[in-house]
């Protein structure tokens, strides 16, 4: 049972009223209860992190513990490679097996290292040309 939900409650004046336990925040000696209950599980929560943390440390230490490889970098130049052979984005993503947002990711660093490259699919915006004067329409509401 979430303790936020409990004081959320309690600030509108809603009381909690277990049927099945003796809880009732009604009263003195429930609503202890309750609170005695979300400390219990906190200081479980804690102590299940310790226990990670040192774990992970502990493999660390023995290199076992190396992380997550990231997958959709180490195909960077594929998703550039096909991208550029005119594949769409999406296909990109499902013939590599990764996502569409580091298809997308991938791209954009890409552009940033070749800026007046234009990719296929690409929206390119229209460059003005010199011999039109470049104009602003604005309207102004009466």
């Amino acid at each position: 049972m979430g303790g936020n939900l409990v004081h959320e409650l309690e600030g509108q004046n809603i009381k909690l009223r277990a049927t099945e336990q003796a809880i009732d925040t009604s009263s003195a000696s429930g609503k202890a209860f309750l609170d005695m209950l979300g400390v219990f599980a906190e200081f479980e929560t804690r102590l299940r992190q310790e226990r990670q943390r040192e774990g992970i440390a502990r493999a660390k230490a023995k290199g076992a513990y190396k992380g997550r490889k990231p997958t959709a970098q180490a195909k960077a130049q594929q998703v550039i490679e096909l991208t550029l052979a005119g594949v769409t984005r999406e296909a990109v993503a499902d013939r590599l097996g990764i996502g569409r947002a580091s298809v997308y990711r991938i791209l954009k660093t890409w552009r940033q290292q070749h800026p007046d490259a234009i990719l296929p699919g690409e929206r390119v915006k229209p460059s003005l040309s010199h011999s039109e004067p470049a104009t602003e329409h604005v309207t102004i509401a009466p």
